[in-house]
């Protein structure tokens, strides 16, 4: 918890805007784990020029932070300082065209890989197996399932620290894999996908096969986070974890899947350092088996209530 005075001196400093700001606003029931502190302050802009008048005016010794759908993200126990930014209403707008799809950064990966389908479109059935939004996608180069945002994108809109709308191409982003070349603290607004035209029967087919995949490979029901860690080159993440001896393998409430090791759960009362714990674990004994350092796909934000213990 943040402390009061701190709170409210950073509250004073802040713009005027048209959206909503919130101090010491719950956190953990955005996220997909369900764990982690507060944000010291909450703002959820109403549209592009709010946010980008905030962010102009906004003292740069004030640390922000962007959640989408918390689909991937560990949330520590000792909440986000500065001003977390969540964008919602007035971000969320996917429109069709010919030859690809433009979406707001709050869309949901599913919901414009549906869009693409109804309208015809093949290339994007990919989306469809990913959980969260199109900002967090572009920000991680989110993949799967043959395909990833750095091949299918054409553009990303963005508002820098500065507040100042930018459009790049995807030339210009430096994505590689499950990561992105945005610059620091911008916020992703909106993007432009590809796609082709396509037979609607076979586009319908691989996103119903893609469901069947997950549901059959993956916790899908469970407070999970997705993939933990990336795979390593020329490797399997969840194979090394399985080799190490890690599935099933628990800490306090947290849990690495007995489904698909490379995925932990909140089995219930789980903190965010049970999980970020775990996880260290689990990187500790794939080290000791193979001599791999397995590298977090998971992002981890905010402060810790206490430093994440071993497993013994």
């Amino acid at each position: 918890m943040m402390a009061a005075h701190a709170v409210a001196h950073l509250i004073e400093t802040l713009p005027p805007v048209r959206g909503r700001i919130q101090a010491e606003a719950p956190l953990a029931a955005n996220s997909w784990f369900r764990v982690g502190g507060p944000a010291e302050v909450l703002f959820r802009p109403a549209d592009i020029d709010d946010l980008g008048g905030f962010l102009a005016a906004l003292p740069l010794n004030v640390p922000v932070t962007v959640i989408g759908a918390a689909s991937n993200l560990i949330i520590r126990d000792g909440g986000i300082p500065g001003v977390v930014i969540r964008l919602a209403r007035g971000f969320g707008d996917v429109a069709v065209e010919p030859d690809g799809v433009v979406a707001g950064a709050a869309s949901l990966d599913a919901v414009v890989a549906e869009h693409a389908a109804q309208a015809g479109l093949a290339g994007l059935e990919f989306l469809s197996g990913i959980p969260g939004a199109i900002g967090g996608a572009i920000a991680m180069n989110a993949g799967a399932y043959g395909s990833d945002v750095a091949a299918t994108l054409d553009w990303a809109e963005i508002v820098t620290r500065q507040g100042e709308l930018r459009r790049l191409h995807v030339a210009d982003i430096g994505f590689s894999y499950r990561t992105s070349g945005l610059p620091a603290e911008s916020v992703v607004v909106g993007a432009r996908f590809r796609a082709r035209p396509g037979d609607p029967d076979m586009i319908a087919a691989r996103m119903a096969e893609i469901r069947a995949s997950r549901e059959a490979t993956q916790p899908t029901r469970a407070r999970t986070g997705g993939s933990t860690f990336r795979n390593p080159p020329g490797a399997r993440a969840w194979e090394l974890i399985d080799a190490a001896g890690c599935r099933g393998l628990t800490r306090g409430g947290a849990e690495i899947s007995q489904k698909h090791c490379n995925f932990m759960l909140n089995t219930g009362g789980a903190s965010a350092a049970d999980l970020e714990g775990l996880g260290e674990e689990v990187r500790r004994r794939v080290h000791a088996a193979s001599g791999v350092t397995l590298a977090w796909e998971i992002k981890r934000v905010g402060v810790p209530a206490a430093k994440p213990e071993a497993v013994a």
